[in-house]
Order: structure tokens, then C-alpha cells, then sequence
């Protein structure tokens, strides 16, 4: 990447910003090393970890990154034989607990998906018996503790005895030798204890002299009587610096065996810290991830300069690469023209560093090998170059450079020079520039180059707006629109002569007139577009709003009606409930009397059922909203021809068991299987033949068994009642009640209630060719 172009786009001032954000001193020196890539994998890369980080921070507020130290020339001494300080082994304790918690806040993360971080994580190693044993020696201040080791807590608490002792002597020459001291205190010389003595009384103290003050008048003196004392303090402070240099050295050896996993880790932390420092700048300028291509295609939605005040800054749409390569900017000075050079040109380095960019959501930016600006004022006194040499000088090194892969960025081409050869060279340079596929965004002055993007395929004209009514730049970028010089329309409007302007625009030629009118009438038409799009958005959005409104409104409707019908079934249910129940008490009054023999049996059972067919049917009209069910979801029965999926074999459902489990005969085999591994074929076509019995017309159509294995008990009862009823109206004399063996509770449901029931004259066990304990045949009567 051209090196000089960073400093003409101010990429280091982003860069500052970055490392800025950076939590560690890790991070900060990654921000600060940062490039960007020329690669697009390793571009999407690195944009896809800055969004991972970005969504941590959106839904979790921040990541815990703090107690994060560069401890890499601290792991490095250790591995040569050297011995850390106390706060440089806290540092290693301090980073291995920092990356201990980053691990824990991401693997607890249920969102959002987070796979790049996950991958991170999973190679910190947690080391907890190295922080352990560090934080076990040295206190949060730095300092090694007494219960670092037993030797080291004998001696300090030896030095902390010894100095009580030289104090209180010390004490008592300050009460009982006032007058010979310059200052009742207790001072230190050398690391010994001292008295400020006056000059005149040194022989009365007596003992040595380790210092005196700056006028000689008072002299430090350590008593004779304390020398012993102070002695042997120093000899334990001499034995506590051995230990702690002992201990010191022990927890360097321990770092230095676990060099390999802190070096690790302390790469991770740098990476994650990296990540959510790029996210945090992004969040910041209020910038969007971009979608990265290598087809040199940048499109930005209200795109903003990240280096201007975002009270000040313009935001425009900027398109380049697909319809048109090239892009020739004109208008009027201070309008924003460069500012819109250096916007593209750097939301492309910030693209390519990994960086999300000022603009909203569905940009997409482009990889370029090379980014190429000519921007600015660099003439050179000491090497003797103009304003359009230092320019030409430039843009010949660029054109030495350009390929289909570039981005290339001209301030004022041609300017500096002869309007007319600086217009026809400026067309020159942008003919070249363009026939080598590059991508161009040029700006000038020259009238002539406004005609250059109608004659050239690729290039298309823009402009800054300009308002005539404030005589202010708006710094609108209006793409299709060349500009204008407006000098007539300034002119009048700061007050100069009408008839100075006229006689002016008698000077300018009719071709040129007719370029500007064609210019304002492009403009007026740009604005009046600008003002209906913005309408028919506010409409699209009124109607948008209207329509979820009526849909609000709709379903509350439908509720309201639901639970109205709902409302009218249960009471309607209820009435039937309430009559059935008065209907029974009368069939028992009746069946109590002495003269129920008038009543035969299955009169009583034609009562009841009458009574059961008067229960209304419930509609549950959401189920029938629903969709129909498809061949796949149909509900299945007996009888009906399905495949079993797993074999690859038809059958017929023998029984439904449950509503996810049934028995399916297969050829000559009966298997159990569930109904995710069948496919339903086609129902079992309804025989016509008469019906089995017949009571007064009705007919009854039941089988000689119930088969009730696999049911609740309270369900199997409910069917065994209605069957019961139903094979008497048949005139069966016995029926056969399968239950299986199980347990035994259905078996002796079964029996009880045959016991109970008053049509039913006995009941045994199946023989065995009726199916052993497995049934209960009943006698009706």
C-alpha cells in the first residue's frame, strides 16, 4: 500500500482513535501497528471478528478485558535465569485471572452466535495454581507477604521486635534529653535509628555520628547504647531481602515452566482486545459492517467523514464501480469536493484494516491493491517546485503504478497552469487513468471537463450543491449533475450592477449558456426528484403504519369473536350437562321401582345414547383455520394402506395405539412403528353390506372384541361402558374385552365393572385359545 497516502487521508488520526479504545497496552500497540490488507479473505476476516465483537457489545454492554499487561519481556527474562520484582510477577497473576474472566463471560454468552471468540477462548489456559501461588505470595500493592514463607514470617516478625526495642530507647533519650536535641523526634541515618543533637552536646550523647545538618549545627548521632540493637535489626533485615529474593525467585522459575501457555495466552488476550477495540470505534462514528468485494464496487448509504464533528459533517450517497468507474466533481471552492475524496479514500483504508465505516447498514466496499491521492498544496521551495510541478510529479509516479486494482483520488487536476492546457491534460491523464480499469474520482475547476463524462463511456459528472438564496455551500453531493460556476447569480446577490452582469453575459458564448441553463435545469430536476422520493417515503411509511394498524384492529376482532362463540358453546354445553344430569336421575328413579321389568334392557341404552347424541359438537375454529393437512401430516387409522419408511414396504394399520405409535401388519409380520416412519398411501374403502344387527331400524355395526391395551385406565373405562351398551343393542351374547397383562389394573377394572353392570350376567378369563389372562370374556344377558 503507498505509504504516503496515510498521511494526505489523516489515516493516523483514526488509527489514534482506535488504539484509543484499546483496553491493555496490548491492544493499543496492535492498534497502533495496524495496516490495511490487500487480501479480501483476510479483509472479511477481520470484519467478520470486529461484527462478533460489535454484537458482544450491542447486547452485553462491553467485555470484561481489564488487569490485561504486556508481561512478554517479563516471561522472556525468566526464561533466561532472571528474576522478576514483585509487581512484574503481579502483572503475570493479574493477566492470567483477566483471561480467565474474558473465558468466562464469552462461554456463559448464550447470544449472540459468536463462533470467532469461542474458537479464542478455548486456547487461554486458565494456569490457576501459578496465579494462585503468585497472589498467595505477593499482596494487590506488590508487596511480599509475611505468609509467603514460614522463614520469612519468623524473621519480620524478629525485625518488627528489635525495632519496638530501639524505639522505646530511642523514646526515652527524647523525653529524658530534650534539651540537648535540636527536635524530640526519632529519625533515620543509613537505615539506622538516629537523634538530631545539638552541636554543643555531642560528647554528652555520646556514640556514632552518620550525619549532620547543612549549617553543621545539629548532628544525627546513633546512641552508644542502641548500636547492638540496631545491629542486629540490620543483620534481619539483611535475612528478610534473602528470602524474599528466594521466593522471588521461585515464582520466576514456576512463570518460566509456563512460559509456552502465557506467551498463549497473552496473543489471545491482544487479538480479543484488538476485536472489541475495532468494535468500539465502530459503535463510536455509528458505523456499519461492510460487505467486501474485489470487484472494485463501493456503495455507501448517507456515508459521513469520520474526522468531522457529527454537528457539522454532511452525509451523502456515493456509488462507484458498476455502472460507472469514474466520477468528475465540480462546483464551487469550500463545498466539500475534497472533503468527499478523502471520505471515500479513507472509509477504503478503514475497510481494508478491519475497520466498520461511517455509513448505514448495506454498505459495501471494495479491496484495492494500491490507494493513490493527489490532494492538496505541496509545492516545495527547497527543491524549487511550483504548485503544478509538485502536483505533476505526483500523478506521474501514480500513473507509473495504476492497474485495474487501484483507487486513485485527483484534488484540482490540471490546475496550477493554463486553463486551456491544464483542462486538456487534466482529460489526458483521466483518459489514461480509465483505460486501465481503475477506479477514479477526480475534481476540477475547468468548464471543459464538465462535458467530459457525457463523451466518455464509464464516467459519469457529480457536483457539490451550491444554495444561491444563503450564498453557502449545502455539501451535497449530486451524482449525474455537473456543476456550475453560479458567479452571475453571487454577483447579483451581493449587489453588483444588473447592467455590469448583462453586458457579462454578452461575453460568454452561446454554447457556454447553454451548458449552465442545461446544468440549472439538471439541478432544478435533481431537487424536484429529491423532494418526491422523500414524499413518497413519508406516504409508503403513513401506509405502512395504517396497514398495521388494520391488522392490529382485525385480529382483536376475530378474539373478541372466538371468545363470543367460545362463551355461547359453554353455555350451551352446560344446559346439555345440566339435562343429562336430570335425565339420569330419572333412569335411576325409574330402574329402582318395582315394575322396571315393563322396561327392556336396550330401551334403557337408546335412552342414553339419545341423550349422548344431543351433546352439541364444539367447533374449534382455529383448528379449523388451520391449513389442510398434507399427505405427510394426515391423521392415520385403522385400515388405512401406508409405507413404512424404513423397510420400504407397504402395510396396513392393524391398530393406532397412540397418536405417535402404530401396529402395522407387513406381509406376514406385525410390527410396531412410529409415525414419523410412515407415509400414508391410501384409506381402506368402506364395505357394503348389511348391518350386523338391527333393533328397531337403527343398525349397529360393532366388533365380538374391544381391544383397550396401551389406554388410560379412565379412557378404556369410557370406551368399555359405550361398547358394552353397543354389543347389547347388537344382541351379542358374549364379547371378548382385550387388556393385555400389564400390570393388572386394567384387567381388574374390567372385572369390577362387569361386576357392577346390571346386563351383564358373568365373566372369566380367556381359555387358551382365547388369549389366557390377556382377556376377559363377558356373558351378556
Amino acid at each position: 500500500m503507498n505509504q504516503r497516502v496515510f498521511h494526505v487521508l489523516e489515516y493516523k488520526k483514526i488509527i489514534d482513535q482506535l488504539a484509543a479504545h484499546a483496553a491493555s497496552s496490548l491492544g493499543k500497540s496492535r492498534a497502533l501497528a495496524l495496516k490495511p490488507s490487500t487480501e479480501l479473505d483476510e479483509v472479511i476476516q477481520w470484519q467478520n471478528e470486529t461484527d462478533e465483537a460489535a454484537q458482544v457489545i450491542r447486547l452485553h454492554g462491553n467485555a470484561p478485558l481489564g488487569g490485561i499487561f504486556d508481561i512478554k519481556p517479563s516471561i522472556k527474562r525468566t526464561t533466561i535465569g532472571g528474576v522478576l520484582s514483585p509487581l512484574e510477577c503481579l502483572d503475570v497473576a493479574s493477566t492470567i485471572y483477566g483471561g480467565k474472566q474474558i473465558k468466562r463471560f464469552i462461554e456463559q454468552m448464550e447470544e449472540p452466535e459468536v463462533p470467532i471468540l469461542r474458537e479464542l477462548i478455548d486456547g487461554i489456559e486458565p494456569l490457576g495454581d501459578l496465579e494462585r501461588n503468585i497472589r498467595n505470595c505477593i499482596d494487590d500493592h506488590g508487596h511480599v507477604m509475611d505468609g509467603a514463607s514460614e522463614k520469612l514470617r519468623t524473621i519480620r516478625s524478629r525485625i518488627r521486635t528489635y525495632e519496638s526495642r530501639v524505639r522505646d530507647k530511642m523514646d526515652n533519650y527524647t523525653k529524658s534529653k530534650s534539651k540537648m536535641l535540636s527536635d524530640a523526634i526519632v529519625t533515620i541515618r543509613n537505615e539506622r535509628y538516629v537523634l538530631p543533637v545539638k552541636q554543643e552536646y555531642r560528647g554528652a550523647i555520646g556514640g556514632i555520628v552518620h550525619d549532620q545538618s547543612a549549617s553543621g549545627a545539629t548532628l544525627f548521632i546513633e546512641p552508644q547504647a542502641i548500636v547492638d540493637l540496631n545491629n542486629q535489626l540490620q543483620e534481619a533485615k539483611v535475612q528478610e531481602k534473602h528470602e524474599i529474593d528466594r521466593i522471588l525467585k521461585e515464582l520466576s522459575e514456576a512463570i518460566a515452566a509456563d512460559q509456552s501457555f502465557l506467551y498463549q495466552n497473552v496473543e489471545l488476550l491482544e487479538k480479543i482486545d484488538f476485536m472489541f477495540a475495532r468494535a468500539k470505534l465502530g459503535q463510536s462514528m455509528k458505523a456499519a459492517m461492510p460487505a467486501m468485494n474485489d470487484q472494485g464496487v463501493i456503495k455507501m448509504k448517507q456515508a459521513r467523514h469520520p474526522l468531522i464533528d457529527d454537528t457539522e459533517v454532511v452525509a451523502n450517497d456515493i456509488e462507484l464501480g458498476e455502472s460507472f468507474t469514474s466520477i468528475v466533481i465540480t462546483g464551487p471552492n469550500t463545498g466539500g469536493k475534497t472533503v468527499t475524496l478523502k471520505l471515500v479514500g479513507l472509509c477504503t483504508l478503514m475497510a481494508q484494516s478491519g475497520l466498520q465505516v461511517p455509513a448505514l447498514d448495506g454498505c459495501e466496499m471494495a479491496v484495492f491493491e494500491n490507494v493513490f491521492a493527489d490532494i492538496g498544496d505541496e509545492q516545495s521551495i527547497e527543491q524549487n517546485l511550483s504548485t503544478f510541478s509538485s502536483h505533476m510529479t505526483n500523478i506521474v509516479d501514480i500513473l507509473k503504478q495504476v492497474n485495474d486494482r487501484t483507487l486513485v483520488l485527483f484534488d484540482e487536476l490540471g490546475a496550477g497552469t493554463d486553463p486551456q492546457e491544464g483542462a486538456a491534460l487534466a482529460m489526458s491523464i483521466l483518459d489514461e487513468v480509465v483505460s486501465r480499469d481503475a477506479r477514479v474520482i477526480a475534481t476540477t475547476h475547468y468548464p471543459e471537463l464538465k462535458a467530459y463524462g457525457y463523451n466518455r463511456e464509464g464516467v459519469i459528472n457529480a457536483s457539490v450543491e451550491f444554495d444561491i438564496q444563503t450564498l453557502q455551500p449545502t455539501y451535497r453531493l449530486l451524482i449525474g449533475v455537473p456543476g456550475r460556476s453560479n458567479a452571475f447569480e453571487i454577483s447579483r446577490r451581493l449587489g453588483l450592477d444588473e447592467q455590469v452582469i448583462e453586458t457579462a453575459k454578452g461575453h460568454v458564448g452561446s454554447d457556454s449558456k447553454s451548458v449552465e441553463n442545461m446544468i440549472a435545469s439538471l439541478e432544478a430536476s435533481t431537487r424536484g426528484a429529491d423532494r418526491d422520493y422523500e414524499e413518497a417515503e413519508r406516504v409508503l411509511q403513513q401506509a405502512q403504519e395504517i396497514h398495521e394498524e388494520l391488522q392490529k384492529k382485525w385480529k382483536q376482532f376475530e378474539d373478541k369473536r372466538e371468545q363470543l362463540y367460545q362463551r355461547a358453546e359453554q353455555k350451551a354445553e352446560k344446559a346439555v350437562e345440566r339435562a343429562r344430569a336430570e335425565a339420569e336421575e330419572i333412569v335411576k328413579e325409574l330402574r329402582s321401582r318395582k315394575h322396571q321389568a315393563d322396561f327392556k334392557e336396550h330401551e334403557w341404552i337408546e335412552a342414553r345414547k339419545t341423550i349422548e347424541d344431543a351433546r352439541p359438537e364444539l367447533a374449534d375454529r382455529k383448528q379449523k383455520e388451520k391449513k389442510p393437512i398434507s399427505k405427510g401430516d394426515r391423521k392415520l387409522k385403522s385400515g388405512d394402506e401406508v409405507k413404512v419408511l424404513s423397510l420400504n414396504q407397504t402395510g396396513t394399520i392393524l391398530d393406532v395405539i397412540s397418536d405417535h405409535d402404530f401396529q402395522v401388519q407387513v406381509g406376514i409380520m406385525k410390527v410396531k412403528v412410529k409415525r414419523k416412519d410412515l407415509e400414508y398411501i391410501k384409506s381402506e374403502q368402506p364395505l357394503k353390506e348389511k348391518p350386523m344387527a338391527t333393533v328397531k331400524g337403527k343398525g349397529y355395526h360393532v366388533k365380538t372384541e374391544l381391544d383397550l391395551r396401551g389406554e388410560r385406565y379412565e379412557e378404556a373405562l369410557h370406551r368399555l361402558e359405550k361398547y358394552v351398551d353397543d354389543a347389547i343393542l347388537a344382541g351379542y351374547p358374549r364379547v371378548s374385552i382385550i387388556h393385555g397383562k400389564g400390570t393388572g389394573a386394567l384387567r381388574n377394572g374390567v372385572k369390577s365393572f362387569a361386576d357392577r353392570h346390571p346386563s351383564i350376567k358373568s365373566h372369566r378369563s380367556g381359555g387358551m385359545n382365547e388369549g389366557g389372562g390377556g382377556v376377559t370374556v363377558l356373558e351378556l344377558s
